[in-house]
């Protein structure tokens, strides 16, 4: 079985619009209400990632024997307010290749090309009710830097921001 972890191309871009509906409904079902759920997997397709690789985003995918499975997006932080200036935006597997250390590998290829990058320090959101991410951002030895919120549709959720100093 093959692993690669490598840059997004423009073919890439309807197999991680599938990579994110299916982590996003995994992931969320339950913590988002249902309508805001599907806007947010319904907006992501195919022409949406085009569009982002275009622009080129900082975008990874995670391949097993040729097939994506994963991507992170990855870059500037978004929190000025913190000291950690990069930070992954997203990362996500399809539900059926988690809990096997692929999750771990793709975190530590986005967390090198950041270093690559220059950016000092790390930073990624997880909302609280997300005890997967949390979990996982905890066992990769996250340290839980504050708490904030973030509006989806109608409602404010709660947001753990963990923090890693990079090498």
């Amino acid at each position: 079985m093959s692993i690669d972890i490598r840059r997004a191309k423009l073919q890439d871009a309807a197999a991680v619009a599938e990579v994110h509906d299916h982590a996003w409904r995994n992931a969320y079902r339950g913590i988002l209400p249902g309508v805001d759920l599907e806007r947010m997997v319904e907006r992501r397709g195919p022409q949406w990632w085009q569009r982002a690789i275009r622009r080129k985003i900082h975008l990874l995918v995670l391949e097993v024997d040729r097939q994506i499975v994963g991507y992170a997006t990855l870059g500037p932080s978004r929190m000025r307010s913190l000291p950690h200036k990069g930070e992954i935006y997203e990362i996500y597997l399809r539900p059926e290749y988690q809990g096997i250390g692929l999750g771990r590998r793709l975190f530590q290829a986005a967390r090198s090309l950041l270093d690559d990058m220059r950016f000092k320090g790390l930073a990624v959101r997880a909302l609280k009710a997300n005890d997967t991410a949390v979990g996982f951002y905890r066992r990769l030895g996250g340290n839980a830097l504050l708490e904030t919120g973030e509006r989806i549709g109608d409602s404010v959720l709660p947001v753990v921001v963990f923090g890693w100093d990079l090498r």
